[in-house]
């Protein structure tokens, strides 16, 4: 069997040189938090029963709840557009690092809750670094053998 040369035209930008099984692992791992995070984003802005009481047990005004999901939804959606990947990966990096530090606040368990934010994180950026050869060159992994 002769293998199939990749046409780097045909390819989305930032994938030239990248296989196609990394891409899909990348384009699987950017889908699973872009659908938990809107999903989470428009509980918030329709502002749902258990949005209201979460909010109360932690220790937020449930006016906030709005504001929160308006703001979700649009660095979910930087993050969903190729070309505002990077930039949305960055606010929602910020986004959940409150989230983690409000679970803390409360005391929360850490392997639940606490650390949860750390899982949809490092599949924001697992994602991006898995379809995007500009940013492996611009973060390489190396092994120092």
């Amino acid at each position: 069997m002769a293998s199939q040369a990749i046409d780097a035209a045909s390819l989305p930008a930032g994938t030239v040189g990248a296989s196609r099984t990394r891409v899909w692992a990348g384009r699987i791992l950017t889908v699973i938090p872009v659908l938990f995070l809107a999903m989470d984003g428009a509980m918030k802005v329709v502002k749902i029963e258990p949005v209201t009481q979460a909010m109360a047990q932690l220790g937020y005004p449930d006016t906030l709840a709005r504001g929160l999901g308006v703001l979700l939804l649009a660095c979910t959606l930087l993050y969903a557009v190729p070309r505002t990947a990077v930039l949305g990966a960055i606010l929602l990096t910020g986004y959940l690092g409150g989230a983690i530090a409000t679970h803390l606040r409360v005391g929360d368990p850490l392997l639940s809750h606490v650390l949860f934010p750390v899982y949809v994180a490092l599949m924001i950026w697992g994602g991006i670094y898995l379809r995007d050869d500009r940013l492996r060159a611009l973060l390489p992994l190396r092994s120092d053998r």
